[in-house]
């Protein structure tokens, strides 16, 4: 399930909530009981097997448009 963080503007704390995506835009209250929160923006990072680019392939290095990958 996922996870989204909210922040108490009332008492500036910070926290998470699990919930379905289809409940993602419901507003959340504060476990203060504070009811003016706001969610928060999350960046997640995926990986593949060993934790490198491309499943094991280096990543494109050097110049041209497209960073060289399709060598022009």
């Amino acid at each position: 399930m996922p996870r989204y963080e909210f922040r108490c503007r009332a008492c500036g704390d910070t926290f998470e909530v699990n919930r379905p995506m289809a409940r993602a835009g419901e507003p959340a209250s504060c476990p203060q009981g504070h009811a003016d929160t706001v969610k928060l923006l999350s960046t997640v990072a995926v990986t593949g097997r060993g934790g490198s680019v491309g499943g094991g392939a280096p990543a494109p290095t050097g110049g041209g448009c497209c960073g060289g990958g399709c060598g022009c």
